[in-house]
């Protein structure tokens, strides 16, 4: 279910991921704060993987 949601395949999560510190990477950083998609998109995942995503970009809910 999660890899229908937009965010599992977004291009600029993969441009953060490639490098966090470009200009666009900290945009999408700054995005997912307010982003519904985003919320939706972890809202998907199950336990273990919305910890690990939460993590990984350093994500508090």
């Amino acid at each position: 279910m999660a890899s229908q949601k937009p965010c599992a395949n977004c291009k600029l999560r993969a441009k953060h991921d490639q490098n966090p510190q470009s200009f666009i990477g900290r945009v999408w950083r700054w995005h997912i704060n307010f982003c519904p998609g985003w919320k939706s998109y972890l809202n998907s995942l199950s336990d273990e993987e919305r910890t690990a995503v939460c993590k990984k970009y350093n994500y508090n809910r």
